[in-house]
Formats: structure tokens, sequence, C-alpha cells
């Protein structure tokens, strides 16, 4: 593709690690590989053949994909906007990638770094020297009358700080470089999910159990008029963190402190940022960039003409538009078409992004594209597991991750199911397709449903499905709801366990029942939320109905559901997932979406595609 020249790479190559980089042999086994496609392709008329190049960028293309997968993860799962901050570019190869990864994910600036190439070994030469001290706790922390654990828990910080700090003197470090970070490790009662929060800067009042001459006030202090104690408010961080990364609070739990830890860090006195010395020159004046040398690169357009620079031959403040390739000694950056790329007084490069990619693809397969939808829709279903992970309530869903997040077509068959639960993955289509055959035709936008009678496609009765029909919003399709004729263009849906609803036994999976209704409430089909309103009266009441049916004598009492509020909960963290998926799934049709040509089909047409390619590898396996 142009974008790797072998006389800018050390000869250490090849048995006797002497030789350059061998264009000839890449060149000779892609071509191979290229017919190979060409001819699976031929075999199934899919259309014209594939170019060398073409199969290159493909495994590019893919390949990006891949690495834009887990960034956007676990970006979702720590709670944070993935568009409102920098990509970092390191490694040898990471300037190659790094504008189309930053596009991809819609990030319109990276970072790249002097000495990118080798920035673990640079990272080394600045890293602190670290001593953790930790010790096991099990004490509730409280505001009311908890000032007396708090001022406990502190006191054994200061002396595990004592014992980290005294670590670092011995190994000759003074005391003016050490630094210490103080931490509790702080959950909710009856969770697992612990946070550890280091210790805020803020001050809160508690109210304390202990006496005044305990704390030190004598009898002509103002404080004794009150038994208030200032101390770091660490539950106010804790509840701040818990909301930011689980999107909601407990509200009257205990929060218990499992652990204590202190961190020592002894501050390396760093290497000094020296400014870049490359050739001088004015800022945005053209006859200030040195004469570049020339070469072809190849980009979804075809070869473009791409000048490469040598970085000690630019100077501070000289921007380049793109193409174009920046040599560094210990790695190559690609600035893309339509990127730009400015250097910074300490030889650092700043990359602006075209944040929107034009995708001119049409609906017939394609075996790169089926391969990054095939990434694409997969990452949507994850990420709405993360968004009803952070979001559910009750131990099954958040900590035990009993469920599944789903993506179907417009006809409800399956097109990508995150790996939660094996045993959701087939039945979740079946329940989608029954829910359209039972309301299709009073389905509107902002309707939600839910069923989990195994008639339906349920399984068993505590795995709830909420599913959710997507609508296109454009004046074509509001037209056609007007008239009744719209349809939805896709479903999403998740299933998860609940913990009860209700049955001859708690857990609702009596071993010993002999009809449906002993293992709880029965619902083959209910809209959760109609024309956008959670109908929590509706859902109450059929959860609770199993408990007002009438038994004959020496029958065991049925009940409803023992843990309503723990149900509404999950039911609400189950629909904000599901409309995860949608404005995913919404943004990828207008990402593919051009001035005169729609998205929609291409979407569908790949949803189609993907599933063919599924029936046809589990035919050849």
């Amino acid at each position: 593709l142009g974008r790797l020249h072998p006389e800018y790479f050390p000869k250490i190559f090849g048995p006797h690690e002497n030789e350059a980089l061998d264009l000839e042999g890449s060149r000779t086994a892609f071509e191979k590989l290229t017919a190979e496609i060409n001819d699976y392709a031929k075999q199934r008329e899919l259309p014209a053949e594939m170019s060398l190049e073409e199969a290159a960028l493909g495994f590019l293309c893919v390949a990006n994909e891949v690495m834009v997968r887990p960034i956007r993860e676990i970006s979702v799962m720590r709670g944070f906007d993935i568009k409102e901050h920098a990509l970092a570019c390191f490694g040898g190869a990471g300037g190659q990638h790094a504008c189309a990864i930053a596009r991809e994910l819609g990030i319109s600036k990276i970072f790249a770094h002097r000495f990118s190439g080798i920035l673990s070994a640079y990272g080394m030469g600045l890293a602190d020297i670290v001593v953790e001290q930790q010790e096991p706790s099990a004490k509730k922390l409280q505001k009311n009358g908890g000032s007396a654990v708090l001022i406990s828990l502190l006191k054994n910080l200061d002396e595990l700080a004592e014992k980290a700090k005294t670590e670092l003197v011995e190994q000759g470090f003074n005391s003016e470089q050490i630094e210490i970070k103080r931490y509790l490790n702080l959950r909710y009662q009856g969770t697992d999910t612990a946070l550890m929060i280091p210790e805020p800067e803020s001050k809160s009042d508690y109210e304390t159990e202990i006496t005044n001459c305990e704390l030190g006030i004598t009898e002509s202090s103002p404080e004794l008029k009150k038994n208030i104690h200032q101390s770091p408010d660490f539950i106010g961080a804790f509840k701040e963190t818990y909301r930011r990364e689980f999107g909601f609070d407990l509200t009257g739990r205990e929060i218990i402190v499992d652990d204590l830890r202190v961190r020592a860090v002894a501050k390396s006195p760093g290497l000094k940022q020296f400014k870049f010395t490359g050739k001088s020159g004015n800022r945005g004046e053209p006859d200030s960039i040195p004469e570049p040398e020339q070469t072809s690169c190849y980009f979804s357009g075809g070869w473009q003409e791409t000048p490469i620079y040598r970085l000690e031959k630019l100077s501070a403040g000289q921007c380049l538009q793109g193409p174009v390739i920046v040599m560094q000694d210990t790695s190559t950056i690609l600035v893309e078409p339509g990127c730009s790329a400015e250097i910074t007084k300490y030889g650092d490069l700043i990359l602006s992004i075209q944040t929107k990619t034009i995708r001119d693809i049409g609906t017939q397969a394609d075996p790169v594209q089926v391969s990054i939808f095939g990434n694409l829709f997969m990452s949507i279903a994850e990420q709405m597991g993360r968004t009803l992970q952070r979001t559910a309530i009750s131990t099954n869903i958040k900590e035990r991750l009993d469920f599944s997040c789903a993506i179907f077509d417009e006809s409800g068959g399956l097109v990508a199911n995150a790996p939660h639960q094996p045993v959701h993955l087939g039945a979740m289509s079946e329940a989608v397709r029954q829910q359209v055959k039972l309301q299709g035709e009073n389905l509107r936008e902002g309707d939600v449903l839910l069923t989990n009678h195994p008639i339906a496609g349920g399984s068993h009765l505590p795995d709830i499905t909420v599913i959710t029909p997507v609508w296109l919003n454009n004046s074509t399709a509001d037209k056609e709801k007007q008239t009744g004729a719209a349809r939805p263009v896709f479903y999403i849906a998740s299933r998860g366990h609940h913990a009860d609803i209700g049955g001859i036994s708690p857990g609702s999976m009596p071993p010993f029942s002999r009809e449906l209704k002993e293992e709880g409430a029965c619902i083959k089909t209910f809209k959760l939320v109609e024309n956008g309103i959670f109908n929590e009266a509706g859902i109450t009441e059929l959860l609770l109905a199993p408990g007002k049916l009438k038994r004959s004598s020496g029958e065991p009492e049925i009940s409803g559901t023992r843990l309503l509020s723990d149900n509404l909960s999950d039911l609400k963290a189950q629909v904000a997932a599901n409309q995860r998926g949608i404005d995913l799934l919404l943004e990828m049709v207008d990402h593919y979406s051009l001035e005169d040509t729609p998205g929609l089909p291409v979407v569908q047409a790949y949803m189609h595609h993907i599933q063919n390619n599924a029936e046809e590898a589990v035919r050849n396996m």
C-alpha cells in the first residue's frame, strides 16, 4: 500500500538478521491470498474481483475494527464518552493505524509523542518507585455515629503510611521525594463490587460517639457544644464514584470497608523535556517546509501522491496536510487524507482528524465489509451488556452476569448475540418473532415489550426478555407511521435472570412444581413501556398476580414476587440497555448514509449477509 518503506528500516531481518524488509515476498504472499479470495467470491457469484491493494486494505480495515472494539468497550464500561478525549498513539506501528482508529471512534485529536515508537522504554525511565501496604477490614462506614470508626481507620492508614515511607527511605530516597496516597476499598452491603476510593480533599461532618477527651477537645473548645468531627468525606466520594460507574445509587444500604491501602510513591527526577531542534522556519509558511520525498499510497479512493518528511527536518509550528508520511527514528506516522498534523515545540505531533467517514458501500456482499460489520454489531451488543451490568441492581445481573443482549433484523432474525449467557442464544430470536407476531400491528415508536412465557420463546420464568423495536427517524418513516404502514427497522432485546418472580418457593425455580403458575408470574406479552411511559402499575400487577390465585386444600401456596423493587429496577436497566443499542444502531445507519443514499439498506443488507455467512459456516463444519 506504499505506507512502509524498507530503506527507512534497519537491516535486522532474515535468518542472519542482516536483511532489509522483503517487499517482494509480501507482495507474492498477498497475490496468492487475493487469488484465494477471488476464487471464493466467484464460486458464490459475488460482485467484482478484488485487486491486490483492495485485499490488503481490507485486512487493514478489519484489524483496525478489531482494535477499536476493546477501546470503545473499556471506555463505556468506565462511564466515559470516548469522543470527548484524545487518542494517544504509541508503538512502532501505532502511527500507521492512529488516524483510522480515531475516525472510527469519533475522536478528533491524536497525540503522537516524539518518542512514540519507544514509549514503553521512555516510560520506564520516568517511572516512580512505589511501595504499597494493605490491611483487611470489615468495618461499617456511616455518618451518623460513625466518626469513631473513621478515626480508627485514619489512624490505621497513618500506621500503614509510616511503614511504606520507611521502606522507601531504606532504599535511599529522601522524605521530600515521597508522596503518600491513602485509599479505602468500599462497597455497599450485599454487593460484591468494591471500589478503591482515594482519600478525598473535601471534608464532611461526622457525629462522634467517643468522648471529647479522646478527641483532644478541651472544655473551653467551641467544638464541645456539638459532638461533630470533620474528616475526609469518603462516603460522598464513594457514592459519586458509584453513580458514575453504575449509573445509579443504592440508598439505604450500609457501606462496608473491605480493606485499607496506602501507596507510597518516590517521585522520579524524570527526564528533562527538551525543545525540538529541527530545522527553523515560520509557522504556516509553505517555503519553510523542506522539499519532501514523494511516494504513492493506496487509500479507499485509490492511489494518491504522498510526500514523506523526516521529523528532524521539520520545525515547531509547521502544519502538514494529509496524505503525508512523517518518519521518526522509531516509528512511521501516516496522516490520512482529510487529516492534518502539527509539530509542537517539543517535537510531538498533534493530529486533527476528519471524524466523518465517507462510506460509499453498496448492498452487495463484500468479504471485508462482512467482517467489519460483524465486529460492529457484536460491539453494540457488548456495549448493551455493559450498560445493563452498570445499571442493574440485583446480584444475578450485576455480579453473576446472568443476562444476554442481542440485535435482530427487521423480521426478528438474530444478527449478533454478545457472549454473555450461551443458553439464551437460540431462544431469544424466537421470543422476538413471537412478539412481532402478537403485537406487530399495535407497535408504535416508544413501545417496549416484555415476555417470559415458554410458549412465546422464553426459557424458565425468571428469565425475562425485554424487546424494543427500532424506528428510523426521518420524514418518510414519519409519514408511514401516520398511515399505519411503518414497520420497525430492527429489534433490540435483553434477557435477564430476575432473582424472584413469585411461585411456591423463593427464587422461582421450585423442583416440585406441577403447573407453570407454581413457578411464578407468566407473561406471554406485555407493553412494559407504551408511548415512552414506563407502565409500573401494570407490571407490578402482573408480578404480584400469582399471589392472588386461589388454591385447593393441600396445594402449596403461590406467592407473588418477593423482590418487587429489584424487579422494577432491573427491568428499567434492561430498557436502558436496549436504548443504548438503539442509539448505536441508528448512529451506524447515519455513519453509512451519504447525501443522496440512505444508510439503512446497507446496514440491513449486511445483517442478512452475516446471517448467510453464519449459516454457511455451520453447514461446512
